[in-house]
């Protein structure tokens, strides 16, 4: 059974074997965490990096019946087939997929209070014969979220998306009154949920460049995104825009609100990475339960060399376990 002076325990699925997200883990013993952190991977992986393997084996188990042994713990679960950093293996997509369907369904249960994951490979998934468009949209559909968003922290900056990932052709058809509405209203609701912000203000982009001219560079912005806005205006939700992109992330604006709506992938997400790369953290809004992950890829090129920098994943942690309270197990 927890107490409120025990801190929440996090699940962190380690991702692609082959990728950095293993080696990222090596990273974490030693370090001050606001989390117990439960590592879901293969032992064999979790000590690869040179110099590390003594440390990382003398990890101990996750024991979900036992109090918390340590700030990092493991619970091992077997590979598929046989992993070579930088080398993918479709074989071992479905153990990358065990790894997610084990956290969420601890974190469903309140086994876990919270979880974050490290990044996994779309392609070998898909090579796999499983269709994965993303973490994202794979833990909206285990979780029996309607709707899931995307959201972006770092820099002081916060950018949720309005459509994730689809190609661009795809993005004026998806970007609906429906849609638009539903999001905002997640993004405000998540704002204050897990943000404990009182009253969120969102400035809301465009989809055309100049948010449209007036109608002679595209007509979304009058027929569905500034109705949709006047809408909720209506109901009570603080809304800025539609305002261009190129001028949205000006600082003089973003300072005055507490998150940023593009309507695409590439919009938005640029920005903030430009002034946050390596620091920045992914929030799935609109789950049942809290999920973070770092900001950047595999890093194929990266895997077992222990270069691998960090810092995306402390800070998915950390985030991780702000909103996250501990439950009574």
């Amino acid at each position: 059974m927890s107490t409120p002076s025990q801190l929440p325990t996090v699940a962190l699925t380690t991702g692609e074997p082959a990728g950095i997200g293993p080696d990222l883990c090596a990273a974490l013993p030693g370090r001050r965490l606001n989390c117990r952190v439960v590592l879901l991977a293969d032992r064999s992986l979790l000590g690869r990096v040179r110099g590390e393997r003594r440390r990382m084996n003398a990890l101990p188990d996750y024991d979900p019946a036992a109090r918390a042994r340590g700030r990092v713990e493991v619970l091992h679960v077997p590979l598929a087939a046989s992993c070579r950093a930088g080398h993918l293996d479709p074989a071992n997509a479905r153990y990358v997929l065990s790894l997610l369907d084990r956290a969420v369904d601890g974190c469903l249960a309140r086994e876990f209070d919270a979880m974050v994951t490290a990044p996994v490979h779309k392609g070998v998934i898909n090579d796999a014969g499983v269709p994965f468009t993303g973490h994202t949209e794979y833990l909206a559909a285990r979780c029996g979220a309607s709707l899931p968003v995307m959201m972006l922290v770092g820099g002081g900056l916060r950018v949720a998306l309005a459509t994730t990932h689809l190609p661009l052709a795809g993005v004026p058809a998806a970007v609906t009154p429906q849609r638009l509405e539903s999001v905002l209203r997640i993004l405000h609701a998540d704002l204050r949920r897990l943000f404990a912000v009182r009253r969120p203000r969102i400035l809301v982009c465009g989809l055309n460049p100049h948010a449209g001219e007036g109608g002679h560079l595209g007509r979304e912005e009058i027929e569905v995104i500034e109705p949709t806005i006047a809408r909720l205006r209506r109901s009570g939700l603080a809304l800025v825009g539609p305002l261009p992109a190129d001028t949205a992330f000006l600082p003089e604006r973003t300072a005055t609100v507490d998150a940023v709506l593009a309507m695409y992938h590439d919009q938005g997400l640029p920005v903030l990475k430009r002034a946050a790369f390596g620091s920045a953290v992914n929030v799935t809004l609109g789950l049942p339960i809290v999920r973070t992950s770092v900001d950047h890829g595999t890093a194929l090129d990266l895997a077992g060399t222990g270069r691998a920098d960090p810092g995306s994943l402390l800070a998915a942690l950390r985030l991780a376990a702000i909103p996250a309270r501990p439950r009574q197990r």
